[in-house]
């Protein structure tokens, strides 16, 4: 007869069950093991089991077995498994985690506009919520500064229907920005901003496979500071190419940039004529 050995180990020392995560393509993970982390390209049936191959942000390619908390997602531990055979091919939501409108045409561009502070800034909006802007009939316009915010809102003039959104960088009190932005005031239009120092920070390190944004001392240029940093060559613009391909959702953006885009968007769409 065979002996019954009771499981001794206490339950704090058990493993915890970990949720799991289909393995759609995009997703960004990091392996547990090794630290790889990178976008999942594809899943296949081996001999050895199943795997998932993830690209890293240099475009490298790695092949992982889909095992049991094997894969980190926004810093909790996964389990990766293959995505299901009857799953969409087209994606249920859009980069902003909006509900997809398959085959939806943009709508006629509506009166009012919403203004980016940044080229980079602009860029990132038209990534993650292009495809709900034009659905809406927002258009996003590239503002290269604020100094002259109060005489560009005067030349725009909102109105009801032709309401105004502006979204600025680093926008915290005391700051010229905030300063500049107070002496814009009408219920027709919205200042908001976001509490970093470059667009660059609203994007999750995790997203860019860095374990966070360097410090740069005060007095030197941030971006090229940080590419100092992070050994990276000192070309800010290949930088942020670099780092913009990696934005492949709202999920690697930072909720104080999430919540003020959408703001902006309700802002300038509730009630406005089209």
């Amino acid at each position: 007869m065979r002996s019954y050995s009771p499981d001794l180990t206490p339950p704090w020392k058990k493993p915890t069950p970990a949720p799991e995560v289909p393995a759609e393509p995009d997703l960004v993970v990091e392996e547990v093991s090794t630290g790889f982390c990178g976008a999942v390209i594809r899943c296949e049936k081996t001999a050895e089991g199943p795997t998932v191959t993830l690209e890293d942000r240099f475009g490298k390619h790695r092949v992982f077995p889909l095992v049991p908390r094997g894969f980190l997602l926004e810093g909790r531990v996964v389990t990766l498994v293959r995505p299901s055979a009857a799953a969409p091919l087209r994606p249920a939501r859009t980069a902003s985690g909006s509900i997809a409108v398959p085959g939806a045409r943009a709508r006629v561009a509506r009166a009012g506009r919403i203004y980016v502070e940044g080229r980079h800034d602009a860029e990132l909006v038209e990534k993650v919520w292009g495809d709900d802007l034009r659905i809406e009939g927002v258009v996003v316009e590239y503002l290269g500064g604020i100094d002259d915010l109060p005489s560009i809102v005067a030349e725009f003039g909102p109105a009801e229907d032709a309401r105004l959104g502006v979204l600025v960088d680093h926008l915290v009190p005391g700051s010229k920005e905030s300063k500049i932005a107070a002496e814009v005031t009408g219920a027709d239009v919205l200042i908001v901003g976001h509490p970093y120092i470059d667009v660059w920070e609203a994007v999750k390190p995790s997203s860019v496979g860095i374990p966070a944004w360097p410090k740069v001392p005060r007095g030197q240029d941030w971006k090229t500071g940080v590419c100092r940093a992070l050994g990276w060559p000192e070309n800010t613009g290949a930088a942020w190419q670099e780092i913009l391909s990696h934005v492949r959702s709202y999920r690697d953006l930072e909720p104080a940039l999430l919540g003020r885009v959408e703001e902006l968007i309700d802002f300038v769409t509730v009630g406005g004529a089209v």
